[in-house]
């Protein structure tokens, strides 16, 4: 591929700004689509991209477009993705892959089948901070001798307009299901596949999971403790490894972006530019999102069995 990567953004919901600016960043992506099922959030759009309020429109129109940005409400992923795929075009899906594991699977097959790109957003991962823990831990003489992941939040105060976090059938569940999936790949980043090893997990009067201690294992014996919560007065998002020798290091997700969710600008602009990347590779990045989406499905069938 020789010209910018023609990319369509469908979903402007809350987290749609942060894609918007990471294309301006870019000069090797261009944002050459958009769609909306709200007319008026298309407004800003109407003098530098093809708009549109059906994904199906949007994917029509797929001779112009390289790949395409899936920002839509969880429950909507698998159906959404699965059109893109079938059109031939990469994919970039906000975290989770899907809301069944069933559907992720399904999904990352077609994808292989139709050799295009399947990868998961997984904007925590381009965080500087972590990256710089990641270089450190690198770089460490001692193994890791153990990792904790925290993800701590009031969801009500992240949503925004998009309501259907709060719906636990459209977001796929709770904290699990939604800030887990970034939790998990934290984990995925600094110690490879994991698998779950326990999970404690409480509800509020609804049913939806709004806490989460859970702990995670990989192939070495090398445990990592997530805790999630949806309820927290505040927030908090870092990452702590112990080394062997007794080191401790650590990276605060938050420190330095004072603006509410202002990590996020950077991060986002990483996701676009890792995708590009992946993009014109042709590199597979399918099991990243479907080994966050196992753990997801991991956790909830292990409560289930204990209750």
């Amino acid at each position: 591929m020789t010209h910018p990567t023609r990319v369509g953004l469908i979903g402007l919901g809350v987290i749609s700004k942060f894609y918007v600016a990471a294309f301006d960043r870019l000069p090797d992506v261009d944002l050459a689509a958009v769609c909306d099922l709200r007319p008026e959030a298309l407004e800003p759009f109407h003098d530098v991209a093809r708009c549109h309020t059906r994904h199906t429109d949007l994917l029509a129109d797929a001779t112009n477009l390289d790949a395409v940005v899936v920002n839509v409400p969880n429950d909507a992923h698998a159906k959404v993705c699965g059109d893109a795929i079938a059109a031939g075009l990469g994919v970039c899906v906000e975290k989770p892959l899907a809301t069944r594991i069933e559907d992720g699977r399904a999904l990352v097959a077609a994808a292989r089948k139709r050799n295009v790109t399947l990868f998961t957003s997984f904007h925590r991962r381009y965080n500087s901070a972590v990256l710089r823990l990641l270089d450190d831990v690198t770089a460490a003489e001692a193994p890791v001798r153990s990792l904790t992941v925290r993800y701590l939040e009031r969801i009500e105060d992240h949503a925004g307009d998009d309501r259907w976090y709060l719906d636990a059938d459209r977001c796929g569940g709770g904290c699990v299901a939604d800030n887990g999936p970034n939790a998990f790949d934290l984990v995925r980043l600094f110690l490879g596949a994991t698998e779950l090893a326990d999970a404690k997990v409480v509800r509020d009067a609804h049913g939806t999971d709004r806490q989460a201690d859970i702990t995670l294992r990989s192939p070495h014996g090398v445990p990592a403790r997530v805790e999630l919560d949806w309820s927290y007065d505040g927030e908090v998002k870092d990452v702590t490894v112990e080394l062997a020798d007794g080191t401790t290091l650590s990276a605060d997700m938050l420190a330095g972006h004072t603006e509410f969710k202002g990590s996020l600008w950077h991060e986002y602009a990483g996701v676009l530019a890792d995708f590009d990347q992946r993009l014109r590779s042709g590199q597979d990045t399918a099991d990243d999102g479907l080994a966050a989406l196992d753990l997801v499905d991991a956790v909830y069938r292990a409560e289930g069995a204990a209750r």
